[in-house]
């Protein structure tokens, strides 16, 4: 697994959590039992997550500039690919979260097939209009067969050899992704009976299958896949990543449970979650250690299951350090909760699918020269353009769709349909 593909992984998978679901004031529609409190609302969640989609974009550019070769530095920008970890622990920690509430009540569960649509409508609208355009458009990619089509449309890229095409190499996350949607409600109704008493026993659950999942870098190259296959891309290897995002859920669900009641262990996760400088220094040292050869290396080349493993757990850390006390310290975020983080919030789905295609784009049309310096020129450039398009996309494809098929349900708790 290359640099730059973990890289492009981190965008998605927090991008396609954001739904209106997390809006201020929304309940949890869908679920069976009990009507639910309102959730709550982190505009921060949104900022970092527009801080993670331009990390995403820094760390291609770094590559395609040669950035990466820079000592010191070069490592640390081509380390930005753990952004995928921070995605991914976004994306469970939104998505595990009505599962979390439900366990809390003792009662029901969300509601699987409403869940499931919600997926699909947040991520293959734009993705479709992006995949087209590429492989019609993009001199790279043009002329790709019948595999290569049917591989990016339905999101299969990594379970099919030689179908990350230029322009879409980044997609593979999205088939990651897409796993985790299908895997999660099995996790949930297999944690059914660890409610209300016994809902502190779901995170050393959690985390027993977090660490079990560190074996996958194994068995996955023991499988019978075919050439061009990396059975690390499939979404068991990164599993610690989401599950990070799940037990801050978890944590998250009993802040507001009395203290008493909490556990004495429960009660100290909670303290250390929201210790800001406990975090960040966590974060330094994880990532630090991440940009050593600990954790393979920062460019092209060969991972082994060991070095894996340990980017795994060191990316998973770093996710969590920079979630944590964003979910569990009240204290303001005003730079990450600003207008223009929120704005860029909503866009970074967008800038994850186009920011690639754009990166191909603007060698030629400006006359520069790949993996010949000018990082900050080409930096800005993509940037730039990729906001742009990101924002179109939000406000003609992305946004539509969810507020069609917020409109459909809406029409249809209004009209149920007699038995």
């Amino acid at each position: 697994m290359t640099s730059t593909d973990s890289a492009a992984a981190s965008s998605t998978d927090a991008l396609a959590a954001s739904d209106a679901d997390s809006r201020p004031g929304v309940p949890h529609p869908g679920t069976t039992g009990p009507a639910t409190a309102p959730r709550r609302f982190y505009p921060q969640l949104e900022g970092m997550r527009a801080l993670a989609a331009i990390g995403v974009l820094t760390t291609h550019v770094a590559f395609q500039t040669r950035a990466v070769e820079i000592p010191v530095l070069g490592p640390v920008l081509g380390r930005l690919d753990l952004a995928v970890a921070l995605f991914f622990g976004l994306s469970g920690f939104l998505l595990w979260r009505p599962w979390v509430d439900a366990a809390h009540r003792g009662a029901g569960h969300p509601s699987v097939p409403r869940y499931l649509k919600h997926r699909v409508v947040r991520i293959w609208p734009a993705y479709v209009v992006v995949v087209v355009l590429v492989l019609l458009l993009l001199p790279e990619a043009q002329g790709a067969d019948l595999d290569v089509w049917l591989a990016n449309l339905t999101l299969t890229q990594v379970f099919v050899p030689l179908t990350l095409t230029a322009g879409l190499t980044q997609m593979w996350s999205l088939s990651v992704e897409i796993a985790f949607y299908a895997l999660l409600p099995l996790i949930g109704l297999a944690l059914l009976r660890l409610r209300g008493r016994r809902v502190g026993a779901r995170i050393p659950v959690l985390l027993a299958l977090g660490a079990i999942s560190l074996g996958w870098a194994w068995v996955g190259t023991s499988l019978p896949v075919a050439d061009g296959v990396e059975t690390k891309n499939w979404v068991f290897g990164h599993l610690l990543w989401f599950v990070a995002g799940l037990i801050l859920a978890e944590i998250a669900g009993v802040l507001d449970t009395a203290a008493a009641s909490r556990g004495r262990w429960m009660s100290l996760a909670v303290r250390l979650s929201a210790n800001r400088w406990l975090m960040f220094g966590l974060l330094v040292v994880a990532y630090a250690l991440a940009c050593t050869r600990l954790a393979g290396p920062t460019g092209l080349g060969d991972v082994t299951n060991i070095e894996f493993a340990t980017k795994m757990v060191l990316g998973a850390l770093c996710g969590y350090a920079l979630l944590a006390p964003l979910v569990c310290n009240p204290g303001p975020f005003r730079f990450l909760g600003s207008r223009v983080m929120l704005t860029l919030g909503r866009w970074s789905y967008g800038i994850f699918i186009w920011h690639v295609a754009i990166l191909a784009v603007v060698f030629p049309l400006f006359g520069i020269v790949p993996f010949n310096g000018n990082t900050v020129l080409v930096w800005v450039i993509t940037l730039g353009l990729t906001v742009g398009i990101s924002a179109a996309s939000y406000a003609f494809i992305e946004e539509p769709a969810r507020n069609w098929l917020r409109t459909r349900e809406i029409r249809r708790r209004s009209n149920p349909v007699a038995p």
